[in-house]
């Protein structure tokens, strides 16, 4: 599994509000939701990276 790194964040408040409401809806946490975002982000823009044995 990739290693995963802890940094700060500052959100809108509004904006967090709809995150958090989105991610209750997918039954993810904020955090899993904000990194599914990023990485469905990544994949559209082609810039994700290649998985370290993470299938």
């Amino acid at each position: 599994m990739a290693k995963k790194k802890a940094f700060a964040l500052r959100v809108n408040e509004n904006m967090l509000k709809a995150i958090e409401k989105w991610a209750a809806d997918e039954f993810r946490s904020t955090n899993g939701q904000i990194e599914w975002m990023l990485n469905e982000s990544l994949k559209k823009a082609k810039r994700n990276q290649k998985k370290d044995s993470d299938s």
